[in-house]
């Protein structure tokens, strides 16, 4: 007779591949998908609460959760960006990485006065960029 402890080391071997095969930036994204902002620009000056429009083309919007083909959900980098050895990581939440995961698309945020760098990801259902990854330019836009 099996033990508990046996039983569940078995079932986590036959879950652990299939959790491990749909992560690390192993959702594709199609050529030529762009993430952009829609109503800011690079340099823009702009009165604090911010409000932002996101922009996508070649791909979906789908909540977090939804694992559809071709498709993600926004996220706001506030002064910081993706780097290279990032695609691979679930994007934080916090007060620099904004989720979106409602498939929201647009937003206002609280800024304090000053320059700010912007970023917009897309995240697949788990909260991992895609491969290839689909993000906006930076953007430095100046709260008075």
């Amino acid at each position: 007779m099996r033990s508990y402890f046996q039983s569940a080391a078995m079932a986590l071997c036959l879950v652990l591949p299939i959790a491990v095969s749909a992560n690390a930036g192993e959702t594709p994204s199609p050529d030529g998908a762009k993430v952009y902002f829609i109503n800011l620009k690079d340099g823009d000056t702009v009165k604090s609460p911010v409000f932002i429009q996101f922009g996508l083309s070649g791909m979906g919007v789908a909540p977090a959760g939804i694992e559809q083909e071709n498709t993600g959900h926004h996220h706001l980098f506030i002064n910081d960006t993706l780097v290279e050895g990032e695609y691979d990581d679930v994007i934080p939440a916090d007060e620099q990485h904004k989720h979106f995961g409602g498939g929201q698309t647009e937003t206002t945020i609280d800024l304090p006065p000053g320059e700010h760098q912007l970023q917009l990801v897309l995240g697949d259902w788990s909260h991992i960029p895609h491969n290839p990854p689909v993000y906006s330019e930076v953007i430095t836009v100046t709260v008075e």
